[in-house]
């Protein structure tokens, strides 16, 4: 089985959670399976410093960053369709809510990106369980608020 690995970025504070998901990595090995990281190739919304929680006058782009979890071996969010997963899992980390979304700043009213909505809206109508860690629920949320059934 193959399961989809949807990263934020590297960070708990601007991007993927790194224990969540490393140890999401580890415990789908250990059943055997194979995992598939996948991120986005666009720009975090900001940077923050590990060490002190200031934001950094810096760009970064979630694909290289979470490329730094995923040892360079990443697929691009638009070249992998639910055919080529099983299951997704989405490790927390504010990046969720950050990157993928605008929750963390617009609340109820924030959007989500089209590709991510695109991307969990096609896994649920093929039937393939999506796994939201920490605050990723969030992001669920967004991708199915104006679903009806």
């Amino acid at each position: 089985m193959k399961i989809g690995l949807l990263l934020s970025g590297s960070g708990v504070y601007d991007g993927s959670e790194i224990q969540e998901s490393v140890l999401a990595m580890l415990a789908i090995q250990e059943a055997g399976h194979e995992y598939v990281p996948i991120s986005l190739n666009q720009a975090q919304h900001h940077v923050i410093n590990h060490l002190t929680g200031e934001e950094m006058d810096e760009n970064r782009n979630m694909l290289i960053e979470a490329a730094r979890i995923a040892r360079g071996d990443i697929k691009e969010i638009n070249t992998i369709s639910p055919a080529d997963i099983d299951a997704v899992v989405i490790p927390g980390g504010f990046g969720a809510a950050k990157n993928f979304t605008k929750w963390a700043f617009d609340g109820p009213q924030g959007a989500i990106l089209p590709e991510v909505k695109l991307f969990l809206v096609n896994m649920v109508n093929v039937g393939k369980p999506i796994c939201a860690l920490c605050v990723s629920p969030v992001v669920l949320a967004k991708a199915f608020e104006d679903s009806r059934d």
